[in-house]
């Protein structure tokens, strides 16, 4: 396997793990929330964003996999970079910290949101409790894209 195959395996796990985790993440808070709205539909706006807050993680491992492939040089027209079975590597294993920790971030994310999303369905103004503890998941989601961000633009091709 040559160095740009091994690459591009590195990009995709960092967009399908990140991907899967936010699907995940985004369907169990999403369940949750429609539960909810079939007897309280003005809770729309709050239950939202407790759904959609899981799928930042999706967005995380594909920015970090456009990234790996922009430093290919695959986008643009122009002559792809030559990449040693080394570097290769390293892109590889640049991508991991994001694809693993979008992966669970995003599925325990979407449990900690469907919990919010039950306290905002009985207590009214604790929705921003229910953020804060989503947000708190989340700070574990972006030291995984900061790591593989940083790994990604150290990698010298």
């Amino acid at each position: 396997m040559d160095g740009l195959t091994i690459a591009l395996f590195g990009a995709g796990i960092a967009v399908f793990l990140g991907g899967i985790g936010s699907a995940v993440g985004v369907s169990t808070a999403g369940q949750a929330a429609a539960g909810v709205l079939s007897e309280k539909p003005e809770k729309f706006g709050e239950t939202f964003i407790l759904v959609a807050l899981p799928g930042t993680q999706g967005i995380y491992g594909f920015a970090v996999g456009f990234m790996a492939i922009l430093k290919l040089g695959l986008l643009g027209g122009g002559t792809p970079a030559a990449v040693s079975v080394s570097q290769g590597l390293l892109l590889l294993a640049a991508c991991i910290p994001v694809g693993v920790a979008g992966l669970l971030s995003g599925i325990y994310q979407g449990r900690v949101c469907a919990s919010g999303i039950g306290i905002v369905a009985k207590q009214e103004g604790k929705f921003g409790l229910a953020v804060i503890y989503g947000i708190l998941v989340e700070t574990y989601a972006l030291l995984g894209f900061v790591t593989s961000i940083l790994v990604v633009l150290s990698v010298q091709l």
